[in-house]
């Protein structure tokens, strides 16, 4: 059974992990993905709210290039759409009876060396985040060792356990970049 120390970071890590696939996602590949514009901030009701569009409103895939939105509410259809073109994602929506349609635009070359930069940079911040997970963690496995808690045998296995899940953090982040690289260099 994994020590509580082990099981918190084990707890820790994954948040962080998750953490960055959602922040991942929200960098634009070749293809339509509802998450591209599901955290798009709406301010709709005459601007009395400000909603995520996901809270407003449901995004499919239609095709590799396209997504719908069908909002909840028909009155907020033109909140969305003014929302969505204010975003500065690159890409604006039109209305076509109760739904949104969004055309993605072809990547540029340049936009897709721009977009791997800043995956790099997320990733970075991931792993940056990991080992601060692994220093924090091996602080208070090392105040339980002085405050004698657990001995140097027990302390030298959990140390060892502490950098097993650390590298094994670090590879899925490795394997996150991979496959983000791949993507976007898809045409």
């Amino acid at each position: 059974m994994d020590h509580a120390l082990i099981v918190d970071l084990k707890n820790k890590m994954a948040k962080c992990l998750q953490v960055v696939q959602d922040d991942l996602g929200t960098i634009r590949t070749g293809r339509a993905t509802p998450a591209l514009v599901e955290n798009v901030l709406i301010l709709a009701y005459e601007g009395t709210q400000t909603l995520r569009l996901r809270e407003m409103a449901t995004i499919t895939t239609e095709g590799p290039k396209m997504l719908i939105v069908s909002p909840y509410d028909l009155s907020t259809i033109r909140d969305i759409e003014r929302g969505i073109g204010s975003a500065n994602l690159g890409f604006t929506g039109s209305t076509d009876g109760n739904i949104i349609r969004i055309v993605l635009p072809p990547l540029t070359s340049e936009r897709r060396e721009e977009f791997i930069k800043l995956a790099h940079t997320k990733l970075e911040g991931g792993r940056v985040m990991i080992r601060q997970i692994r220093h924090e963690t091996m602080n208070r496995l090392k105040k339980m060792t002085d405050d004698k808690e657990i001995g140097e045998d027990e302390k030298k296995r959990l140390e060892k356990e502490i950098q097993e899940v650390t590298d094994e953090m670090i590879a899925e982040i490795e394997g996150l970049r991979e496959r983000k690289e791949k993507e976007l260099r898809e045409i």
